[in-house]
């Protein structure tokens, strides 16, 4: 199959041929045919498999035959959580699209918003942006949707994770109803399937097999290790494999820094990526690694989703990440387009459960390798990856009970009768009774003897004579 099978124009595959590929991967051969019919999509396949082309390929066949956007108007428009990964689709979006004459413009937050507003005067045919910025250029009236065609929420789960969907649902009032709309994520949890449910219509759902797994070409195990230890060992192994490149994951912000100085004192070219970096810093981070200036590339999962490095080819989990999921996307950065990579985990005994999770996630226990003079002291439990379904007990049928519990009883001499209560009860309760209305009854007698004695009396008593 090639991507000019699927009904792309040849200045697409062109493009996609100068960039390496020739043969569309299955989210692509899926996808694609579809989007180009106008239908909604609602995809789910692993990271690394070519989503982006995926999505951005027959956009920009289904806008190189519109009309050129209005002012301060976008044609269409693709979000995503991160800066990263709104630059990296941006960069992917311009490349295939260079033998058009589509116009794609990114905006994001941390940088000032002038320079963006400006670019969006003369309008833009296609709109990458997060929502953050991308609200706040609309209260600026910098940006307009009464010419929108096509929306893309992209790693549409990420967004729900960092806790958009309030934004998502304010950029959607903004909207109009008819659109085709095209939501591309790694996973699909319950809570994307509602989503998708409010803003897609009739979407044709495509799902890529191993959406909970990592790409085959990607060797991963795991370094038991305590806590303490953990800088000491990557260091060890950044010398000992002699790596040129590597990506490096941290839990925190502070974790991140911290391991950065570690590795500077020891005169290792690192840099760190994260939330609380100024954009430029995160640019220029990003820039000098994908160059070879920086050997370490330190980050949280704020940028696990958007980075695209050619070829990388290692990828370390310092920390284990909270969701397991994340754990698919941060080593998704290796392995990508068919290319061999490998992941390794250092984890202390205070991760097992993270690491339990994983493994659940994934379906497969992974690989334990012990480092001479690393092993350690707090031992990491054996994983419990297959975890045991408890068998539900029998129902217990009441009627046989009941039998059973009668005749049991009856055999002791301890019979009940049809109303629940004992014979025994019975007999006494209505001896109660009857001595109540025998006492009630003699009293009676007793007041009416009473009264006809002292008539008598009074009958039989002489009368008294008056002086």
């Amino acid at each position: 199959m090639s991507f000019a099978s699927l009904g792309l124009i040849p200045e697409l595959v062109t493009a996609v041929s100068r960039q390496g590929y020739n043969t569309p991967s299955p989210i692509q051969a899926k996808a694609i045919p579809v989007i180009l019919k106008g239908q909604d999509v609602m995809a789910a396949a692993q990271t690394g498999t070519g989503k982006t082309a995926g999505f951005a390929l027959p956009l920009l066949q289904r806008l190189s035959a519109g009309k050129k956007a209005g002012s301060n108007q976008a044609r269409s428009l693709i979000l995503t959580p991160t800066r990263e990964l709104a630059v990296q689709v941006g960069e992917s979006i311009k490349a295939y699209g260079q033998h058009t004459k589509l116009r794609t413009t990114v905006v994001y937050g941390g940088v000032k918003i002038n320079p963006q507003m400006q670019r969006l005067l003369s309008g833009t045919d296609i709109l990458v942006a997060t929502p953050g910025r991308l609200l706040d250029l609309v209260n600026s009236n910098a940006i307009s949707f009464k010419e929108l065609e096509i929306l893309v929420l992209d790693e549409a789960d990420r967004m729900l994770d960092m806790g958009f969907i309030h934004d998502i649902s304010s950029i959607m009032e903004l909207l109009p109803k008819r659109r085709q709309t095209l939501m591309f994520s790694a996973t699909f949890s319950p809570s994307i399937r509602h989503l998708g449910a409010n803003l897609l219509r009739k979407p044709h759902e495509i799902s890529v097999d191993g959406h909970n797994e990592a790409a085959t070409t990607v060797e991963q195990w795991i370094c038991p290790v305590d806590k303490k230890e953990k800088p000491d060992l990557f260091l060890h192994l950044l010398d000992e494999q002699d790596w040129d490149q590597v990506l490096v994951f941290c839990l925190t912000k502070n974790g991140t820094d911290r391991l950065v100085r570690f590795l500077k004192e020891y005169g290792v070219k690192a840099s760190a990526i994260h939330g609380d970096k100024p954009q430029s810093a995160r640019t220029r981070a990003l820039a000098d690694f994908k160059a070879g200036k920086v050997r370490v590339l330190v980050a949280t999962d704020v940028a696990s989703r958007g980075l695209d490095i050619d070829q990388l080819p290692q990828v370390i989990n310092f920390d284990l990440p909270i969701v397991a999921a994340d754990y698919i996307h941060r080593i998704g950065r290796t392995g990508r387009a068919g290319t061999s990579g490998i992941a390794i985990s250092l984890v202390c005994a205070d991760e097992f459960k993270l690491l339990s999770d994983i493994e659940h996630l994934t379906g497969r226990e992974l690989k334990r390798k012990f480092v001479d003079g690393f092993e350690p002291n707090h031992n990491l439990p054996q994983s419990n990856m297959i975890r045991k379904i408890k068998k539900p007990k029998k129902p217990k049928v009441k009627g046989k009970q009941k039998n059973t519990r009668q005749g049991s009883a009856q055999s002791s001499g301890r019979g009940r009768t049809s109303t629940g209560l004992s014979s025994k009860k019975k007999v006494s309760k209505k001896k109660t009774v009857r001595g109540k209305n025998t006492a009630r009854g003699k009293k009676k007698i007793s007041a009416a003897s009473s009264r006809k004695q002292q008539a008598a009396a009074a009958k039989h008593k002489k009368p008294r004579k008056h002086d």
